[in-house]
């Protein structure tokens, strides 16, 4: 229930009580604290208390970790360049299935969603199956020298087919409320294809493609199920973060297991944090 304030004839101000269907800001702010505080706040509170035993000391020796070291940057280095394939893919893969029809379009259009229903357990073993040497992808491959599976390329294949639809969703309704007018104006004023897409179309897909990077590079630093199948999970080579955190938590090293934990949430922050102002900055240009 809000207050709201309507003129009448004299210009005296009435006000008036207005039923609103959710409940007030007083009530829907406390659940949201209370909610946000028991799913997100208390566990990342507990993990921080957890690696808080290993001390100053012990992050600085685990930082040095040459088998961590080496977790974390295929683990992050994989995830960023998967994004970075799914940003340019993906908002082609959205271009086409926005602005074009075509048989067969909507069963391409539900496949985009299939790693997002896909369990990742599942994914996996479909990737590693295609890519081995012995599968259809991987034995084309392997007489040109290129080996994906069990291998870092493995990885990043992996991440691209998990963080896809993250993008092509993201930028997809942004493409269908474009105005086409526009882009025939650039073509009346004489512009190129090329200065059309890069000054006309691109500008304002910006943020969400920013977005869709976001969320497919967050899902690609943590994941799990789908990489363990297709990497080989060997150590300084194809291990991930993810993987080598349960490793330390099957050998009940519970301290070192939260201490990685930490030291990727940190770097998620900062990494994250980085493409937010910079998302902030293309919003206040478009």
């Amino acid at each position: 229930m809000s207050i709201a304030t309507s003129s009448g004839r004299g210009g005296a101000g009435r006000r008036r009580l207005v039923h609103g269907v959710l409940p007030g800001f007083g009530l829907a702010m406390g659940w949201t604290v209370v909610w946000l505080s028991l799913i997100v706040l208390f566990p990342l509170v507990a993990l921080a208390v957890k690696a808080s035993g290993l001390g100053f000391g012990g992050f600085v020796k685990l930082l040095q970790d040459a088998r961590v070291q080496a977790a974390l940057e295929l683990s992050f280095g994989a995830a960023l360049i998967a994004a970075l394939v799914n940003a340019v893919f993906g908002v082609l893969v959205a271009w086409v299935l926005t602005r074009y029809r075509f048989p067969g379009r909507a069963l391409i259009d539900a496949a985009v969603d299939l790693p997002f229903a896909l369990p990742t357990a599942v994914a996996g073993i479909t990737l590693a199956a295609l890519f081995a040497k012995t599968g259809w992808i991987g034995g084309l491959l392997a007489p040109l020298g290129i080996e994906v599976a069990y291998t870092r390329l493995g990885v990043v294949v992996a991440l691209i087919f998990v963080g896809l639809p993250f993008v092509v969703r993201t930028v997809q309704p942004l493409l269908a409320d474009l105005d086409r007018e526009v882009e025939e104006a650039a073509a009346t004023l004489g512009a190129s294809r090329l200065t059309t897409v890069f000054r006309v179309l691109l500008p304002p897909l910006v943020p969400s493609i920013l977005t869709g990077f976001t969320l497919a590079f967050a899902r690609g630093v943590g994941e799990y199920g789908s990489i363990v199948f297709i990497a080989g999970n060997m150590p300084y080579l194809t291990e991930i973060a993810p993987l080598l955190i349960v490793i330390k938590l099957e050998e009940f090293d519970w301290v070192g297991a939260t201490g990685i934990a930490c030291v990727m949430l940190a770097i998620s922050f900062s990494l994250l944090l980085v493409i937010n102002l910079i998302q902030a900055h293309a919003n206040r240009r478009s």
